[in-house]
């Protein structure tokens, strides 16, 4: 689980009503007409918004933004620079049988496009196809809530409008526009909350785990076809260094020197 998304959500809800509990009265808040309006119509203009099967997946698509796999960098380089020495000492070929125990599906084709002596460039084309669609698909995927985090204010909007209406059709009952107008106002609260506590910072988490991913299989690419062209290990180790931050970098090199 993603602590910093859990973390995060649960002090903003707090702050929030905090906020609101020592402002006066909580009930204030609570409209069913105004959560009706709110998240039926911006649930019901997202789905017309995009296609059916992605708005079947949007429980699947918000369980990403949670549970986000942890990429081991470090790891990934161990792995690669191994691969490296041990197709310099035995051949490209003897890293078939090390493929076919790879757990990561894109790492595993990558090795077996190379061991079945793919053209280089041809590699490259594949694997560099493969990351674009997987970028297409998580942009797709965050469309969900990008629709969610503008239809949300929208539908707010709409709901307040309504209550305006409605007030305004009770003018001959001043005692009524007062809480009249505390209806029409909290749909609009409704919608921004939808929005900016939800919908806005957990498409930014999935931008970022997407980012992740595609660095990570970057890396790999580079890696791979640098043991297709032969390269020495520590050529390929700090070709792939490249792809880490300083701190990750300096824990790499510090991990050597203790197997040292």
């Amino acid at each position: 689980m993603d602590l910093a998304t859990v973390v995060g959500l649960s002090l903003s809800i707090i702050v929030v009503l905090a906020g609101m509990i020592m402002g006066g009265d909580v009930g204030a808040f609570v409209d069913i007409p105004s959560i009706f309006i709110v998240l039926g119509g911006t649930f019901g203009a997202t789905m017309v918004a995009n296609p059916l099967e992605r708005s079947k997946a949007a429980a699947k698509i918000l369980k990403s933004a949670f549970f986000s796999e942890q990429i081991d960098m470090i790891g990934l380089i161990q792995t690669l620079v191994s691969f490296a020495e041990k197709a310099r000492r035995e051949g490209l070929l003897a890293l078939e049988e090390d493929a076919g125990q790879l757990d990561d599906e894109f790492m595993r084709k990558s090795i077996q496009l190379v061991v079945d002596g793919t053209d280089p460039e041809l590699v490259k084309s594949i694997l560099d196809t493969d990351i674009g669609l997987l970028e297409e698909r998580h942009s797709d995927n965050k469309g969900l809530l990008d629709s969610v985090a503008e239809l949300g204010p929208a539908f707010g909007m709409l709901g307040t409008l309504i209550g305006l209406i409605q007030m305004l059709g009770n003018l001959d009952d001043p005692s009524a526009l007062g809480p009249g107008m505390a209806v029409a106002l909290v749909t609009t609260f409704y919608g921004s909350i939808l929005a900016n506590m939800f919908a806005i910072p957990l498409g930014k988490k999935l931008t970022q785990n997407s980012s992740r991913e595609v660095l990570s299989r970057e890396l790999m690419v580079e890696g791979i076809l640098s043991i297709q062209a032969g390269e020495n290990p520590r050529i390929v180790e700090e070709k792939l260094k490249v792809f880490l931050p300083p701190k990750l970098r300096k824990q790499l090199d510090a991990g050597k020197e203790d197997e040292g």
